[in-house]
């Protein structure tokens, strides 16, 4: 159930994202696309140590 909460975490910083983007927001929407990436890392690279 924790993947779930994540990925709808990391969907929601997406789409505001984009609707920020599309609006004119460009430094709003490039902070959140930035967050939502560092998010994505960081949790990839936990789940390859972890598995090694």
């Amino acid at each position: 159930m924790k993947t779930f909460y994540r990925d709808a975490l990391e969907g929601l910083m997406l789409m505001a994202g984009i609707v920020g983007f599309i609006s004119g927001e460009f430094i709003v929407s490039s902070i959140v696309f930035a967050s939502a990436t560092i998010l994505n890392n960081t949790w990839f690279n936990r789940h390859a140590l972890h598995t090694v």
